[in-house]
């Protein structure tokens, strides 16, 4: 019997096909102002797009741009830090292309 070794999925390459129109005028995820550092570290290891870092001081950084719109962060942290998630306007957002 064989043993399967751990699988490595680079993200930014299967990203990197998809396009992006950013709604600079209507974010559609908002955190709380200065949100629990708890809460935030969560989404930094849970974000598939890696929306939420960590700065080298240890403050919070979050970008929208670049969102798969997949709803993990409205899942875990709606109620605590994240204030508004709504699916993008018409025609912004993710468009999915596969290779």
């Amino acid at each position: 019997m064989s043993q399967i070794g751990p699988i490595t999925v680079n993200v930014d390459s299967l990203v990197s096909m998809d396009k992006f129109e950013v709604d600079e005028e209507n974010a559609h995820i908002e955190l709380v102002d200065d949100p629990d550092m708890e809460e935030f570290r969560k989404l930094v290891r849970l974000c598939p797009a890696a929306l939420y870092r960590l700065g080298e001081d240890g403050s919070a950084i979050f970008d929208y741009a670049g969102c798969l719109e997949c709803g993990t962060c409205r899942i875990a942290c709606e109620g605590t830090i994240v204030r508004k998630w709504e699916n993008p306007q018409p025609t912004m957002g993710v468009e999915y292309r596969f290779g």
